[in-house]
């Protein structure tokens, strides 16, 4: 009886299995002949407003009866996704000509609604087999021949055009355009009885499964900008060579001597430049559980973006996938949080041996805390514009859940962590009772001239590869190249961590010894830069209204504010690796 309900039991699996193998689903983007293809109507918005999106069905067009949501990832609902059924009917490499979508009466409140939606240039988004594509909702002309000037004639597209190509039994390219020819004059404002028609054409193409996104890199692929990645790769390579040859020239020339002229001179000339700080350069900073906070919460957020660059490369992460990048980001942030509650608590052990619980929230809320009411004000110029990017209460629900429950443990744990096995900080020399007093400085020898240095000459090795990430946050460019984009962060961690050692050596020179937060403000000052150039790049744009606007200023504050914390995490950590570098190398009598 066992031998036989083994055998049952095998074969009812092996049944399964070529079932599962032989049947076709949109799940594994498989069809057969005749079979129904899902399609997706996404939003629509205007061309140059790229935040600015809303409902499909919030223009007149035939809608179903009931409209069906899909079902969304957290991610898709905070890209502004909302996928809805359709009355289009797309049968696997079955053509129809002149399908009716539905007959419909326009009246003058739907004819104005449509006009000003051509005379803002709006595109309409579908998804046929997750396969993204766009078209335009009509189209307006100058009409130059009426006398007096002329005017605007505003014309609707009442026939879509869809092309298919496919290659076996997979989809590969959905192309789909508003026919000209069979648009209707809708510029006057009166009623108008319209019939809304479709065709599909299905066409078979050589192009594999696998290379059927190619078509959406072709943008970034062009010879021209192929030119300017490397071209800006290859930018940040002479910059860290020269950078690496001016600090070479500094060891060796200056740093060097310094060491061997200290170790050999007597007491009274020891007490001149950098070596004069022994008793100074490491006392405590000024609000040490903020700094140590900055520092954790950089080093959270540069393990994220290493993290999801690495995913990038690997193909985990690509431009089409929706909501995948806001899926991965926030959950990785939530998970990642316990890195910046370590790195808090165990740089606070160095120095003192309590308050480090202030420290840990200090880096719970240092960058969550800003985003979040951000955020919050976005989200009510979004819903006040009855925009996609506008958040539902539920998305809120779950976003403050997973930071409630999973977060917020994990930045404790880290914490805690840190805090139990941190190390004793042990300074090459003792700290003076009282601190030494700074001398005046001259212009070019304080703070904000050298965050100028500090972050223009990172900010020069990145600017070129910086507006190709604009224009893909900010227009239609999708972004796919990953790996230049990871050759240049690496390169430009490089230059910030040299440019930071050599500012330190400058300020230590002149026999300044307040070199912690200056670190942190001359590494993080590249991110000043990228937020002006972004300023730069809005006025050079095609953008408009309060709502982009709003979002544009918010999303890219939130963006560099990040990148401040990550470098200025970046160039403390290096400083004070070069600062016990230097006077563990001085020998003492």
């Amino acid at each position: 009886m066992a031998k036989a309900h083994h055998l049952i039991l095998l074969l009812l699996l092996l049944l399964s299995a070529t079932l599962q193998f032989s049947s076709s689903s949109p799940s594994d983007h498989l069809y057969n002949v005749g079979e129904l293809v899902p399609l997706f109507v996404n939003k629509v918005g205007p061309f140059n407003n790229p935040s600015e999106t809303y409902e499909y069905y919030d223009l007149p067009f035939c809608a179903p009866v009931p409209i069906v949501k899909k079902k969304e990832s957290l991610g898709e609902v905070l890209n502004g996704d909302r996928l809805s059924n359709a009355l289009y009917e797309f049968k696997f490499r079955e053509d129809k000509i002149d399908e009716i979508l539905c007959p419909k009466k326009l009246t003058i409140d739907q004819i104005a609604f449509f006009k000003r939606a051509i005379n803002r240039e709006f595109y309409f988004q579908f998804y046929l087999d997750d396969l993204p594509f766009w078209g335009f909702i009509g189209k307006l002309e100058e009409d130059g021949w009426t006398p007096g000037g002329g005017g605007s004639n505003y014309y609707l597209f009442t026939h879509v055009q869809f092309h298919v190509l496919y290659n076996g039994n997979q989809i590969i390219q959905v192309n789909a355009f508003g026919d000209p020819n069979r648009a209707v004059d809708i510029t006057k404002d009166v009623g108008i009885d319209v019939k809304f028609t479709y065709s599909v054409t299905w066409n078979a193409t050589k192009i594999r499964f696998e290379n059927r996104m190619d078509r959406y890199s072709r943008a970034s692929l062009m010879s021209v900008h192929q030119q300017v990645h490397w071209f800006s790769f290859i930018n940040s390579i002479v910059i860290i060579l020269l950078l690496t040859g001016l600090l070479a020239l500094l060891y060796m020339r200056h740093l060097r001597i310094d060491l061997k002229k200290y170790s050999n001179a007597n007491e009274e000339d020891k007490e001149v430049g950098w070596k004069s700080l022994h008793g100074d350069v490491f006392r405590p900073p000024p609000n040490p559980s903020l700094l140590f906070a900055v520092v954790g919460t950089g080093t959270h957020l540069l393990i994220l973006i290493c993290v999801l660059l690495f995913l990038a490369l690997i193909g985990t992460l690509y431009p089409y996938n929706r909501g995948g990048l806001l899926n991965w980001l926030v959950l990785l942030y939530a998970l990642f949080s316990v890195f910046a509650g370590y790195t808090a608590a165990s740089f606070h052990g160095l120095f003192a041996e309590n308050g480090w619980e202030r420290t840990v929230g200090l880096a719970g809320v240092l960058y969550t805390g800003p985003v979040f009411v951000a955020a919050s004000i976005l989200n009510i110029v979004a819903i006040s514009y009855r925009a996609t990017v506008g958040l539902p209460f539920g998305s809120i629900i779950v976003i403050l859940v997973l930071f409630t429950f999973l977060a917020i443990p994990l930045l404790a744990f880290g914490g805690v962590i840190g805090y139990r096995f941190r190390s004793k900080f042990q300074s090459p020399s003792a700290t003076k009772r009282h601190p030494r007093e700074i001398q005046q400085l001259a212009w070019y020898r304080r703070t904000p001239f050298l965050m100028f240095i500090g972050g223009l000459v990172p900010f020069s090795a990145i600017v070129l590869q910086l507006h190709q990430v604009y224009a893909s946050m900010w227009g239609y460019k999708i972004y796919t190249l990953p790996s230049i984009l990871f050759v240049t962060f690496i390169p430009a961690i490089v230059i910030i961590a040299l440019v930071s050692i050599g500012l330190t050596y400058i300020q230590l020179s002149v026999e300044d010894h307040e070199w912690w937060w200056r670190s942190v403000l001359c590494g993080g000052s590249t991110a000043i830069f990228m937020f002006v150039y972004c300023i730069y790049f809005y006025v050079r744009s095609n953008m408009s209204g309060f709502l982009q606007l709003s979002f544009f200023i918010g999303y890219n504050a939130c963006l560099c504010y990040a990148f401040f914390l990550i470098f200025g995490a970046i160039s403390f950590r290096v400083s004070f690796l070069f600062v016990l570098f230097i006077y563990h190398n001085v020998k003492r009598e």
